[in-house]
């Protein structure tokens, strides 16, 4: 059994806690997840891997989105061998249209075996529209070198062209 803490980022406490069987895969926590925060689970959602500082990595969609072959999907990816240890975390986006994201961390894990899925602590109410969320790009100009030279700046276009 697994207990899972699941957090809305936003900026009041919106919090919900379940205890869940490890052997789930990550579609079933999905539908869990949504209709714990009063969604219907109709919308595209992905989890994402991440590491202790919540740095998003390898996308986990909804769906396999491979062409061909068996692509990574929530279908295919069990709960204890996606998340391993106690502490391990993930993204939750729910809705790309409004960009619900989630913190999902295992609290803490366990031999017993449970039939059904519990929640067990609801904390908050989630907000009547999502929290607007900025993407910002990192300012490359931020420690560039004033003093750059570019060897390239005598070169004429011109030069490329003649035949």
């Amino acid at each position: 059994m697994y207990k899972i803490r699941v957090i809305l980022d936003t900026k009041e406490d919106v919090i919900r806690t379940f205890l869940i069987d490890k052997s789930v895969t990550l579609e079933k926590l999905h539908t869990t997840i949504a209709k714990a925060f009063g969604f219907g689970g109709q919308e595209m959602a992905s989890f994402y891997r991440t590491d202790n500082e919540w740095n998003q990595g390898e996308e986990i969609p909804l769906f396999n989105m491979d062409e061909i072959g068996e692509g990574i999907s929530m279908a295919t990816e069990i709960l204890h061998e996606t998340l391993t240890q106690e502490s391990d975390k993930l993204i939750y986006v729910y809705d790309f249209l409004n960009m619900w994201t989630f913190y999902v961390e295992v609290i803490e894990i366990s031999d017993e075996i449970i039939s059904e899925t519990k929640l067990i602590l609801t904390v908050g109410e989630i907000p009547s529209e999502a929290p607007e969320k900025e993407f910002k790009a990192e300012d490359l100009n931020a420690n560039s070198d004033d003093d750059f030279e570019d060897p390239f700046d005598d070169i004429d276009d011109y030069d490329f062209y003649q035949n």
